[in-house]
């Protein structure tokens, strides 16, 4: 019999749970014997489950000479993958490792399936990369709806040591701007079926009813053209007919004034960088969720604090006003952003401490970035934004600006009306409900308007 012994260290970590193993920081020894495998695991299954995090110290294994031919044999063999499993967290990546087979290791990381592309790389290059210098395979999901990755290697140590760089790599890129935001706290104001109605038309009042395809029909019709004439005399005397053929002088058109749309894609505007009436909203912070760990405890948080945002309400409704338009920094002629501003109705700052203490909430559970906590909250709704401009196959760059004037000459002073703040959501990017809403992870509701 060949009796394989691995070495760890055991150490606590806040919010994980582990198998199979006995205290804090006891040291313990797996051995894996015939007829002895059943009973070390009845043990175990009776253990409490507790927080750990492993860490290989060493491992060892020893060598038996067999009976026959008194070869000398050599076998790290551990139970099934099965027998010896764990989950641990490390750089905000769940991590579930295990023993698959003879002198093979492999550990499993929920990381979140916006970040599987970064862990990827170019063309897979950032993958090759860790599997050849951490002498590893790293086995990436096939759907988009899935978040978890394998690490698979010969030891201990080196599925460890890939598993502690791509967390590193995680942490560099939920920090940067390479990856988006996922999800934020929103106030609906898409409810109110009169403001959608009156953005439907502000657009339509901007974009016309001139399409693209007809201008450059027109353009077309209106180019310089060239014709011929055929002139032909019957010769009685030898009964054939003479062919004369005449040119016709170039007529040329007078060049067509530009259309409006024509003129509209000259100003940088065009439908993609509106934004759909049917998720108008307030935004409250942005957040980056990357797995459903982040999106479950920002769900929890939201809901945590309802009374202290009634408390903020003072348990009364609050109503906006909003009225005119204006760009977010820098000049109209190069417009970024276009909002409505937003006016408390009362003007009692009832509605800043709401969000104040919602977004406070938030920083202090360590799911919203420093750079945003830092950012003072200013109230609005986005209009028209430069950065959802949809890229032209003819475009090799796509125009950041916008020339906002003529639209704020004509809307500068639009009233909107005023509405009343419902509910506020936790909203997912990109994802949208039947109604055309972002979709809502987590809601809680604000004061109605016969809250006593």
């Amino acid at each position: 019999m060949l009796a394989y012994r691995t070495l760890f260290r055991i150490d606590r970590v806040f919010g994980v749970t582990s198998r199979c193993f006995l205290s804090k920081t006891e040291s313990f020894s797996i051995l894996s014997f015939r007829g002895s495998e059943n009973s070390a695991m009845d043990g175990f299954k009776k253990q409490k489950m507790v927080n750990l995090m492993w860490r290989p110290i060493s491992t060892q294994s020893s060598s038996i000479l067999t009976e026959a031919g008194n070869e000398v044999q050599e076998v790290a063999q551990c139970s099934k993958s099965s027998d010896v499993s764990e989950e641990v967290i490390k750089g905000g990546v769940n991590e579930t490792a295990s023993v698959v087979s003879a002198g093979k290791h492999s550990v499993s990381l929920e990381v979140g399936a916006s970040l599987i592309k970064f862990i990827r790389g170019k063309e897979g290059t950032t993958q090759m990369k860790l599997e050849e210098e951490m002498g590893v395979k790293i086995i990436l999901p096939s759907s988009r709806n899935e978040d978890h990755i394998s690490i698979e290697g010969g030891s201990v140590e080196c599925v460890t040591k890939a598993s502690e760089r791509i967390a590193t790599i995680i942490d560099e890129v939920v920090r940067s701007p390479s990856l988006d935001y996922s999800h934020f706290v929103s106030l609906p104001l898409a409810i109110h079926p009169e403001l959608v109605d009156k953005l439907v038309n502000f657009q339509n009042s901007i974009l016309g009813n001139h399409s693209i395809a007809r201008d450059k029909q027109d353009d077309q019709a209106n180019r310089e053209t060239t014709s011929v004439a055929v002139d032909l005399k019957a010769n009685s005397e030898t009964n054939k007919v003479n062919v004369d053929i005449k040119s016709i002088p170039i007529v040329s058109y007078p060049p067509k004034a530009k259309s409006k749309s024509s003129t509209l894609l000259d100003l940088g505007i065009e439908k993609s960088i509106f934004i759909k009436p049917s998720t108008f909203h307030l935004t409250v912070v942005m957040l980056k969720l990357w797995n459903k760990d982040r999106v479950n405890a920002a769900g929890d948080v939201l809901k945590s604090i309802s009374p202290s945002v009634m408390d903020a309400l003072d348990k009364k409704p609050v109503f906006i006003r909003l009225k005119g338009l204006d760009c977010m920094r820098g000049p109209l002629a190069k417009t970024r952003v276009l909002y409505a501003p937003v006016e408390e109705i009362g003007d009692e700052g009832r509605l800043l401490r709401a969000c104040q203490v919602i977004t406070d909430a938030f920083v202090k559970a360590g799911l919203v970035l420093e750079k945003d906590a830092k950012q003072s909250l200013k109230l609005h709704v986005t209009v028209m934004n430069a950065r959802h401009r949809k890229r032209r196959k003819n475009n090799k760059k796509k125009m950041e600006t916008f020339d906002a004037r003529e639209i704020h000459k004509q809307f500068g002073n639009e009233d909107w009306g005023e509405y009343l703040i419902r509910e506020a959501h936790l909203s997912q990017r990109f994802v949208f409900d039947q109604n055309g809403y972002y979709r809502c992870c987590a809601s809680i509701p604000f004061p109605g308007e016969h809250t006593a």
